[in-house]
């Protein structure tokens, strides 16, 4: 009997979303090991499957994954932000210009670019739960916003740069054996996994999802949950910010332009369904890590180098994707609606 309810435990853990995933991911692992290359600056040829590199995936990689754990909690509600990339850009921008231009450390400086996260993601969450606008028109709205800002602030030239080394240190450096960032990123992946798995707000994040009306007819207070995913994703924007800023030595306001598409793909990708009630931050770091070696073990491949087309063909994938994911997981319904209407067009036999 226990054998039995063990083959059916492994078989559903096989065959579940997450499952599959992983198993996609390991076959794309092995296939860009075997198939791609790369030239360093000293002209030797590295493998994609080096330690260094690795450890680069997970460097490029931390920004688009913060991005994709705030957006879990927002897209089981059935929402959306499209403007996490932006906002990200704006804090870059505000963060470089409180240090460098006000003179403050930087510390005061990275409080200030988490407080405008904040605002932002407060902006979000007001006209969204009080004003009841679709999270879709508000976040294309505020995406257009907070870009705007940023090229205004900067007038489209200014870049921020000299930052000291010890700020350097939270993205180009590794602290216990992983890129610093990593650190953070696990930290940020633990505290989102207990909030939506292991708390009543991650139940409600699901009833929200499924039926909003409903929730409220069970007396959960649906505006403050959805005013608590849009703040919290506009926090980690602004942590993503500073990561960003770290790893790249400079703020500029093109910062994190596209991150939106990726995160919002990664999310998909792992199972959370667009329709809300359906998902896990499990399967959102698989898709988080499919799309990161498809990133990086594109630039390794021969063919793609000569072509000079990694970042296009990256787009193009990511694009198709996220197509395959929202298909996926609409198209097992339409299926069982079709099955169903057409067992109930047949001619009934009479008995």
């Amino acid at each position: 009997m226990r054998t039995a309810s063990t083959n059916s435990a492994w078989k559903s853990a096989v065959f579940s979303h997450e499952g599959i995933l992983f198993l996609v991911l390991v076959a794309e692992w092995v296939f860009f090991y075997h198939f791609g290359t790369t030239v360093n600056r000293h002209d030797v040829v590295v493998g994609f499957g080096t330690i260094d590199r690795q450890f680069d995936i997970l460097r490029h990689s931390c920004e688009i994954g913060l991005l994709a754990l705030a957006l879990t909690p927002i897209i089981l509600t059935a929402g959306i932000d499209l403007s996490v990339g932006s906002l990200l850009g704006l804090c870059a921008i505000l963060f470089g210009m409180l240090w460098h231009d006000a003179g403050l450390s930087i510390p005061v400086a990275a409080a200030g670019a988490l407080v405008v996260g904040a605002l932002g993601g407060g902006l979000n969450a007001l006209l969204i739960t009080w004003l009841r606008l679709p999270p879709l028109i508000v976040t294309l709205g505020t995406y257009s916003l907070f870009r705007g800002l940023a090229e205004a602030i900067t007038r489209g030239a200014v870049t921020y740069t000299d930052f000291p080394a010890s700020f350097l240190f939270l993205g180009q450096e590794r602290w216990y054996g992983l890129p610093t960032q990593a650190w953070i990123f696990l930290a940020v992946a633990a505290l989102v996994g207990l909030l939506v798995h292991r708390t009543t707000y991650g139940r409600s994040f699901r009833a929200i999802g499924f039926s909003p009306e409903g929730a409220r007819y069970a007396g959960l207070p649906v505006g403050r949950r959805l005013a608590l995913v849009y703040l919290i994703a506009g926090v980690v924007s602004a942590l993503a910010a500073l990561i960003y800023t770290s790893r790249l030595g400079q703020a500029k306001a093109d910062a994190g332009t596209g991150y939106e598409l990726f995160a919002i793909t990664a999310v998909v990708l792992g199972g959370t369904s667009i329709f809300g009630g359906v998902g896990s931050v499990t399967g959102t770091l698989l898709g988080v890590a499919a799309i990161a070696v498809l990133k990086n073990g594109l630039a390794c491949l021969p063919v793609v180098m000569r072509m000079n087309g990694a970042e296009e063909l990256s787009g193009m994938l990511t694009g198709a994707l996220l197509l395959l994911a929202l298909t996926g997981s609409v198209l097992p319904k339409y299926l069982s609606n079709w099955r169903a209407s057409h067992h109930s067009a047949r001619p009934q036999t009479p008995t």
